[in-house]
């Protein structure tokens, strides 16, 4: 439920309707807005009676959310969510935002050159494994806290925001720590003691689509972290599972315009792990763009044929230059602008 306050609704009347909620035993969740404020009651079943609320000093009316997810769509929130990073990247708006690099992070010199590349190539956030979630018990884990150690260091060098993944509530405080972005990745979307500690972290979370998972079904799960106090969220349609095996899943790329119709939250496209094929990743990444994608997460990698995960996917770093290329053409047509490119290289703090 949304309550709609008149425009010339003082700070006492919006403080009277939070009162009140809490009174009924619900959460108040004050929502400015560019001509008013709502308030958003929280935590309610759908029977709550608005006769109450309704008569208070100062509102104009009541909006009852008929959706499931309640913080998370445009029902709450008409006017898109903006994320706002450390090094100046806007994710949501009128912006295309890049995040790109190594599926995992494998030594020193190899996220330290990839990332000074990518830079100059125009993305401005920097995506790598810490912690890998692997298929096989037996294939490359990733570094873990030396991992996330060195894409601080390559943050230092280019001034590159960090986006990496957390695999459990235990160790989201480390990727906290350390990332500017944390990564709930496809397995993990529905793995709510997860979605919940991510929540309380106060930083930025992409949540990616499951493999077999529905818009509904994501939208649900970024309610989990909305309902934990952080609105930063943005979702990443990275491909569902299908009957083909000519690519590794679906991109579906309908799932962005619709996702844009029913929520406010910002959603980016990875067309890496949604074709799973070098060459399929370009082309779906224009095609992502021109859909209308607040942004793109492209895996890169100086020798994809040696890397230890996801090779096959990886762009070599020239291709990635090819590629910026052609989505700054294809944003501009669609009147938007690509995410100004990082011109120095400042040491940031996450």
């Amino acid at each position: 439920m949304l309550v709609v306050m008149s425009h010339d609704a003082t700070p006492e009347e919006i403080e009277g309707v939070v009162r009140t909620i809490r009174e009924l035993g619900y959460e108040a969740a004050p929502i400015p807005g560019k001509q008013r404020t709502a308030v958003g009651l929280v935590g309610n079943d759908g029977k709550v009676n608005a006769d109450r609320l309704e008569s208070l000093a100062g509102v104009r009316e009541i909006i009852h959310v008929s959706q499931p997810y309640k913080q998370v769509s445009r029902e709450w929130r008409a006017e898109p969510t903006i994320i706002r990073l450390s090094n100046g990247t806007e994710i949501g708006g009128g912006q295309v935002a890049v995040m790109a690099g190594p599926c995992s992070v494998e030594s020193e010199a190899q996220i330290l050159g990839v990332a000074e590349q990518l830079r100059a190539a125009g993305a401005t956030v920097l995506r790598g494994g810490a912690f890998k979630p692997r298929s096989s018990p037996y294939s490359f884990q990733g570094l873990g806290v030396q991992g996330l150690r060195l894409l601080a260091r390559a943050r230092e060098e280019t001034g590159m925001a960090i986006v990496t993944e957390a695999v459990d509530p235990e160790g989201v405080d480390a990727v906290a720590e350390y990332a500017d972005i944390i990564q709930i990745g496809a397995r993990n979307m529905q793995n709510y003691s997860l979605l919940r500690r991510a929540g309380r972290a106060r930083k930025p979370v992409l949540l990616k689509r499951g493999m077999a998972a529905t818009v509904k079904e994501l939208l649900l799960s970024a309610e989990y972290i909305l309902a934990e106090g952080n609105p930063e969220v943005i979702l990443c349609e990275r491909g569902v599972r299908g009957f083909d095996t000519h690519t590794r899943n679906l991109l579906d790329l309908t799932a962005i315009p619709v996702v844009q119709a029913l929520s406010h939250l910002p959603i980016i496209a990875d067309p890496s792990h949604g074709t799973g094929l070098r060459a399929k990743v370009i082309p779906m990444a224009r095609a992502a763009v021109a859909a209308g994608a607040d942004g793109l997460m492209i895996e890169v990698h100086p020798d994809p044929e040696r890397a230890l995960s996801d090779g096959a996917q990886s762009l070599f770093p020239d291709q990635f230059s090819e590629l910026m290329e052609q989505i700054a053409v294809i944003t501009h047509a669609i009147g938007k602008e690509m995410a100004p490119a990082l011109t120095r290289t400042p040491a940031l703090v996450p």
